[in-house]
């Protein structure tokens, strides 16, 4: 099984106990009209969504939690985006812009939300990377989560609910979802990396941390490497030169895969780095070159970096050099 798009992944790892939560409340008929989906991010949290929209368009069939045949309609026209009951929102990218979604579409689906169901059941809308609304959208979904249509239900998924109107969170039912668990994500794995060997399908587990989406990622970059590399540069950061080695390895021409990799497997080593230091356990000799709390300031910074150079489609080559000399503290 290779890994596919969440509108047409017949497969979910973990989140069981979620899924029942969500069968059950639909065949209450108490289902509530908006969820909030969070946790980190690559864990499943769309693939579920869409999971639950196909599996309320085909009628709620019986059997395991929310499953729904590949051969069924529902899930075709999902996989498909033809189901005339479904609409699915997510950022859009533009050149130099950051990704957002646009108040445009956000009318959209409450418009999309008053009609009557094509095929006389609900009306379901998916709006992933929901954090991504620009100030109008968020005010405009608001107001549909206040007047919310009969039989109508709003997926909302997020990686960064913090960032979302704290009326929008107070007006959807929150459903968590967390990492996966090792004997899940072996499973993944095996099933979305049939040709790694086991071995390699184990490092990208533990780089991953319970998230099937990073693992394959990581896969895709050549994650191993990349974390072998992280560890290094920050155990002996490089100077001027070496630092535009670095730009020239991990933001040339595979840059769109890269560079986001390597740096959410430095940010996240040296965050575990600190964290161990600060409870006094044994701490990388590296993590003694400067106090804890500029370490936490420098990964911040280089946080920011990397995010706006990404959502801004900036200069990497730049951001790598940046980042280098902000973790040397100059």
């Amino acid at each position: 099984m290779s890994a596919q798009p969440p509108r047409a992944n017949p497969a979910l790892f973990g989140h069981a106990e979620a899924a029942a939560s969500l069968a059950e409340a639909a065949r209450s008929g108490r289902l509530a009209h908006a969820w909030l989906m969070t946790g980190p991010e690559g864990i499943g949290k769309a693939t579920l969504a869409y999971r639950f929209a196909r599996w309320l368009l085909a009628g709620q069939p019986s059997g395991a939690a929310l499953d729904v045949a590949e051969d069924h309609p529902a899930f075709r026209r999902v996989a498909a985006g033809t189901h005339p009951d479904l609409l699915v929102l997510e950022p859009q990218a533009e050149p130099g812009k950051r990704r957002i979604i646009k108040v445009d579409e956000a009318r959209q689906a409450r418009s999309f939300l008053t009609l009557t169901a094509a095929e006389g059941g609900w009306r379901v809308v998916v709006m992933d990377e929901v954090d991504a609304m620009e100030a109008a959208s968020a005010n405009t979904i608001l107001k549909t989560l206040e007047e919310p249509p009969p039989r109508t239900v709003m997926l909302l998924v997020t990686s960064a609910p913090g960032r979302l109107l704290p009326t929008i969170r107070s007006r959807c039912r929150r459903l968590e979802l967390g990492p996966l668990e090792p004997a899940e994500m072996e499973a993944a794995l095996a099933a979305f990396l049939p040709d790694k060997p086991a071995s390699e399908r184990r490092a990208l587990a533990t780089l991953a941390e319970g998230s099937p989406g990073q693992a394959l990622a990581l896969a895709e970059g050549e994650g191993v490497e990349l974390a072998r590399l992280a560890e290094a540069t920050l155990s002996a950061l490089p100077d001027a030169e070496g630092a535009h080695a670095l730009a020239d390895r991990i933001a040339g021409r595979d840059g769109a895969l890269v560079f986001p990799g390597f740096f959410d497997l430095l940010l996240r080593h040296l965050s575990h780095a600190v964290r161990g230091a600060a409870r006094g356990e044994g701490a990388a000799p590296w993590v003694a070159r400067r106090p804890l709390a500029a370490w936490a300031e420098a990964a911040e910074a280089v946080r920011v970096l990397v995010r706006d150079t990404e959502r801004l489609s900036l200069d990497r080559r730049q951001a790598v050099l940046v980042a280098m000399e902000t973790l040397r503290g100059r």
